[in-house]
């Protein structure tokens, strides 16, 4: 399998840009308190993991953290799965964008460890069960169709190797 990125969307929330500001203020003590507390960390009640990619332009190391769901991944041993919901937006997360242009770039780290993983968009019947799951298990999800028209990428990322 592969990287599919669904074409942008025509609609979708927007995060103002005062608020985008602030949160890239926020990314070191972010990351800082996922390194200490990331096993213990929910969204949407679900664990977090961080992501690495590098920057499909800047070639710069990139990290978001984002919500995972195990129970879905559990089906694939050795994999995390990961929603590209970026809130709604019209627009995918950049995190999406660049481990589509550059997959075998790709690194997680889920409570102490960092893995090397090679991302998969899950796609047709597979995806559609999988967002059906989503959504029960975190209902905010299934609330980003009401704001965007654009595809939500889910994406499974399957370790690689034991440790990176």
């Amino acid at each position: 399998m592969s990287i599919v990125v669904p074409p942008r969307g025509t609609r979708g929330s927007e995060i103002p840009k005062f608020a985008r500001a602030l949160m890239g203020l926020m990314q070191g003590p972010y990351h800082m308190a996922f390194r200490r507390f990331g096993d213990r960390m929910r969204v949407q009640g679900r664990p977090l993991v961080e992501l690495e990619t590098v920057g499909a332009k800047s070639g710069s190391r990139r990290h978001a953290v984002v919500g995972s769901f195990p129970e879905i991944a559990a089906a694939v041993p050795s994999s995390w799965v990961v929603v590209a919901s970026n809130s709604g937006s019209a627009r995918h997360p950049a995190w999406f964008l660049n481990l589509a242009k550059k997959p075998d770039q790709v690194w997680i780290t889920t409570g102490k460890r960092r893995v090397k993983v090679r991302p998969e968009t899950l796609e047709g019947a597979e995806r559609d069960r999988a967002w059906q799951e989503i959504t029960s298990l975190a209902p905010g999800y299934g609330r980003y169709l009401e704001i965007t028209d654009r595809m939500i990428p889910i994406v499974r990322l399957r370790q690689e190797t034991k440790e990176a």
